[in-house]
């Protein structure tokens, strides 16, 4: 069970936060170096001092204190991930201060390099209409993949989607024609059975909802038949759609918004903005509207 928890973590950053293959690989050591250390705990059973004594462990074994850093942050990261998904209660990393992984800048494509990679699936086919309703969609929303995975048939309209977040907290995004109307050529084509309003959006050719890690792969494969040499995973998507909206003019905190980011430290920052004021400056700002 410990083993096939830090299978998902690994798969988690791998597909969700576009983490390179070599930094999954190290994290994948760092977690599994904790998890000898605890011996047979459950990871219910670990407690901040636990994690202390961790620390102290790598300290006497003449770690260097940034690899320490390190492996704390893999851990922190890791615990985290246990608490999103249910494992545990408390998320243990929050009592110890370290630099935030996710703070490291993801790769960004240009616009062209997006034209390019959503031009790749070709829509002729059940596989490939629903490739290109994915990448338009992602591109157009900056939903997280996982987000998109949970996606049902009546969650989208004909110019916003509504996505359950993190925290099971929905929000909702304005969306391009661009992304509808590929969106609608997959259900109206290749979806005509079975297509039950609750039923998830995006499914495999045996009717099962698609999982993120085929996401991650079908974007990994577009990615590079389309000769783009940037490291590119789903978070990319995200990360290029926030990037291209703000250098085009939009406002920092209608992009939080549409995100749907939550800093505690950050919150009684934002500013709240209507729904029609999202929608004015998606269309103004978003290059595929």
């Amino acid at each position: 069970m410990r083993d096939l928890l830090i299978s998902d973590f690994l798969d988690y950053i791998r597909s969700e936060k576009g983490l390179s293959a070599h930094t999954v690989e190290a994290y994948g050591r760092d977690v599994r170096s904790f998890a000898q250390f605890i011996e047979g705990k459950n990871w219910k059973e670990v407690t901040p001092e636990t994690i202390l004594g961790f620390i102290s462990y790598l300290s006497r074994r003449s770690y260097a204190s940034s690899s320490v850093c390190r492996i704390l942050v893999a851990v922190k990261v890791f615990f985290r991930f246990l608490k999103k998904e249910g494992e545990i209660s408390v998320d243990l990393g929050r009592y110890f201060e370290t630099p935030k992984i996710w703070q490291l800048v993801p790769e960004v494509l240009s616009f062209e390099e997006v034209e390019s990679l959503l031009a790749q699936p070709k829509s002729d086919d059940f596989i490939g209409a629903r490739d290109k309703a994915i990448l338009e969609l992602l591109y157009a929303t900056g939903m997280r993949v996982s987000e998109l995975c949970q996606l049902k048939i009546c969650d989208l309209h004909d110019t916003f989607v509504k996505v359950s977040g993190k925290g099971k907290k929905d929000r909702v995004i304005p969306v391009g024609q661009k992304a509808i109307a590929a969106v609608d050529h997959y259900l109206l084509q290749f979806r005509t059975r079975a297509k039950e309003e609750n039923g998830p959006l995006f499914i495999t050719p045996k009717g099962k909802p698609i999982h993120r890690i085929a996401v991650w792969s079908r974007i990994k494969a577009y990615a590079a038949s389309a000769k783009i040499t940037k490291n590119v995973s789903p978070h990319t998507l995200r990360h290029s759609f926030a990037t291209h909206l703000l250098e085009n003019g939009a406002d920092l905190r209608l992009i939080q918004d549409m995100l749907g980011h939550e800093d505690i430290g950050t919150t009684d920052r934002y500013t709240h903005v209507s729904g029609g004021r999202i929608q004015t400056s998606f269309e103004s700002f978003h290059p595929r509207p």
